[in-house]
């Protein structure tokens, strides 16, 4: 049930196989297994696209149920040995992977028994998990709005322009957004937080961007930004070391830097077990 409550998910056996530790062929049998045991198709292949049967999505509502069940139980057996033992999923945005860390291992250190489970992906993945319920905290720079959280913010996350050293625009200042849409830009995928963010300073310029390249990843755009195939709206956590070591410069471009804030996300009406618990308490004590 918990493979196939993964597999469903991902809607993909290679990235269910992926979170699980597994082989994606041992994944697919485990999937075929439970068909063959339920007498039921569970998932359709069209092409290299998945989705569920009619029947499939019946089976995931109680896998969810009962892999829920089973992990709450595992966390009331471990909380009698308080910290001693348990496990935290934790699933962040990609671009918060450079700034989680640190506070992982401040709390791998303070708790040593507590296994933690790290899922990072842009934010509709996250959104998607979070409805799903398939984790105990999720790190998001933008809460999700219209369902039920419990949202706490515990440090900024300023977003600026980077540009190459050598770049035309990166001895000027008092740049705007049409100064930027002359030149070629770098996007993330839609879906990201920070694309988001982006389109709306061009748009409220009354400005078009000049997207080169579409990149599904904050270092690839990072990369791409030092490789001189154009300027990129990004963390400035994400590009803390290339700016210190001058491989980056930010750009002064209004409305830049923009103010954001990285919160700590959990469903409302759900009870965080004792390893979550701590963690949220530290996460804000440390950046409070």
């Amino acid at each position: 049930m918990q493979i196939f409550r993964e597999v469903a998910a991902h809607l993909s056996y290679t990235r269910a196989a992926e979170a699980l530790n597994l082989t994606q062929p041992a994944t697919f049998a485990q999937v075929r297994q439970l068909e063959d045991h339920l007498g039921q198709k569970l998932i359709d292949r069209l092409g290299k696209s998945l989705s569920l049967t009619q029947a499939g999505e019946i089976v995931l509502k109680s896998a969810q149920r009962l892999v829920e069940e089973t992990e709450n139980l595992d966390m009331a057996l471990a909380e009698l040995q308080g910290l001693a033992k348990g496990r935290l999923r934790l699933a962040v945005v990609s671009t918060a992977k450079y700034d989680i860390p640190a506070h992982i291992g401040t709390y791998n250190t303070e708790f040593p028994g507590i296994e933690i489970a790290l899922t990072v992906g842009n934010r509709e993945e996250l959104l998607s998990r979070f409805a799903s319920n398939a984790d105990d905290l999720y790190i998001l720079g933008t809460p999700p709005q219209d369902m039920d959280a419990v949202v706490e913010r515990y440090s900024e996350n300023p977003l600026v322009v980077v540009a190459p050293p050598d770049h035309p625009l990166a001895a000027r200042s008092e740049l705007t957004m049409r100064d930027l849409a002359n030149y070629p830009f770098l996007m993330r995928e839609s879906g990201s937080g920070t694309r988001l963010a982006a389109e709306r300073s061009f748009e409220a310029a009354g400005a078009t961007p000049n997207v080169r390249m579409e990149l599904g990843a904050n270092e690839s755009v990072k990369q791409g930004v030092i490789a001189g195939l154009g300027l990129a709206v990004l963390s400035r956590g994400t590009v803390a070391l290339e700016l210190r070591h001058g491989y980056l410069v930010e750009l002064a471009v209004e409305p830049f830097p923009i103010i954001r804030h990285w919160h700590v996300v959990w469903r409302k009406g759900k009870k965080l077990s004792l390893a979550a618990d701590a963690f949220v308490e530290r996460l804000l004590r440390s950046t409070g």
